[in-house]
């Protein structure tokens, strides 16, 4: 059991808001830091500030064995064979990119089809919309179930032998749900397509193994599982990095560099062109330790747990439009809704004046938008520093502010 005590850790969540304490519930566009973490930032700029790989001074190993050390942690809280399928960059977006760019343009060919679904973050969307273009292929979605999840028998009909690539979100970022990925993976196989895996919103939530999905990349970012801004997580299987190619290019990654020709590092150094976020890497590893202290078993049932009681309580507000299933066991840690009559941003804004912090509008999902046929919504998203408590307060905050606009509805004076 998470105790509430846990709130201590985290410097931020002791200040106020509009004149109240603040309650944070946009865990899905980023989460908040524990003194941890801003410790061994502050650390390493204080006491190992040094360039990586290839020094030879006391600092400059240092440094190069932390930012490894980082990377076998990474290794580790996903179940990677290796610290060499683990390749640093700067986001989930830039994990997905990298992988348009430097693997799928090297094997989509004319006719070929990339399928994805109706609920990916425009991350998840672009770079294949990108692609199919560059190449005349043929970008396919995948339709939600009535709960939100991907609906498998579509799945099925969607994936076919021209597939060479499929990429799915493990959670998403709007619906919560958490989608069959190593079933989806398994199907993508059978008809010899790549398997990609957005895990930008599951990797800070549930435990993930990489191996038991079987997926050929998965892509996560730092910032919303207590790490640092700017660094991200590329996990490929060795056999998909050899055949990726690196699309930035400069100093560390090189091996050998003529006036006409230059040859590369092994993965994952091949890809980390220039500099790379070493307080990031580093800060994320002080993230995984404070992750793995308290479980993410534990982190799991915690955000389920929340994620009922809210539910519960929002179906007991008259005219609360909840999107997906109101099952809570298909949602991970958000919930996404509507107020009738009254604007998400007015809701969020609402929400803010009484020190509740959420997030209104398209959660850069418009596909999702449209198909679920609104512009845009209000969405809470937990975290494990999360608790009851803040849950309550947001319901009551909730119908303060639905009180408002309806009082202030009914003062209107009518139009003719």
């Amino acid at each position: 059991m998470i105790k509430s005590e846990v709130k201590t850790d985290f410097p931020i969540l002791k200040r106020m808001v509009n004149g109240e304490p603040m309650v944070y519930l946009d865990n899905a566009a980023t989460s908040q830091k524990p003194q941890s973490v801003i410790d061994k930032l502050t650390d390493y700029y204080v006491s190992t500030n040094a360039n990586v790989h290839r020094g030879v001074s006391t600092i400059s190993v240092q440094a190069t064995d932390e930012y490894e050390a980082a990377r076998s942690a990474t290794a580790s809280f996903i179940n990677a064979p290796s610290s060499r399928n683990i390749v640093f960059t700067r986001s989930t977006t830039e994990s997905l990119n990298w992988i348009a760019s430097g693997y799928a343009d090297n094997v989509i060919q004319p006719g070929d089809e990339i399928v994805i679904t109706v609920a990916e973050h425009h991350s998840n969307i672009v770079p294949w919309q990108q692609v199919a273009k560059r190449h005349h292929a043929t970008l396919k979605y995948v339709t939600l179930a009535a709960n939100g999840q991907i609906d498998m028998a579509d799945a099925k009909q969607k994936i076919t032998d021209r597939t060479k690539i499929v990429s799915i979100n493990q959670v998403s970022n709007v619906m919560g749900a958490i989608n069959p990925v190593t079933q989806i993976s398994e199907i993508a196989h059978q008809h010899g397509a790549v398997m990609v895996v957005d895990a930008a919103q599951s990797a800070p939530h549930i435990p993930i193994d990489v191996q038991a999905i079987d997926a050929d990349f998965l892509a996560f970012s730092g910032h919303k599982m207590l790490g640092p801004t700017g660094i991200g997580v590329l996990y490929g299987k060795a056999e998909r990095l050899a055949e990726m190619q690196p699309v930035q290019f400069g100093g560390e990654m090189i091996d050998m560099v003529t006036q006409q020709t230059a040859t590369f590092q092994p993965a994952p150094l091949k890809f980390e062109a220039g500099t790379p976020n070493i307080a990031g890497a580093i800060g994320l590893h002080a993230a995984i330790d404070y992750l793995n202290q308290i479980g993410m078993a534990e982190i799991h049932r915690h955000d389920q747990e929340l994620t009922k009681r809210c539910i519960d309580k929002m179906k007991q507000i008259p005219g609360i439009i909840i999107y997906g299933d109101d099952d809570p066991v298909n949602h991970n840690g958000v919930v996404t809704f509507n107020v009738a009559g009254i604007h998400p941003h007015d809701v969020a804004t609402g929400l803010d004046m009484e020190g509740i912090e959420v997030r209104a509008g398209h959660h850069c999902a418009q596909p999702l938008m449209n198909y679920i046929g609104v512009e845009s919504t209000v969405r809470v998203s937990f975290y494990f520093y999360n608790s009851n408590a803040d849950v309550d307060r947001f319901i009551k905050a909730l119908e303060t502010v639905k009180e408002f606009f309806a009082n202030e509805f009914d003062e209107a004076e009518p139009t003719i």
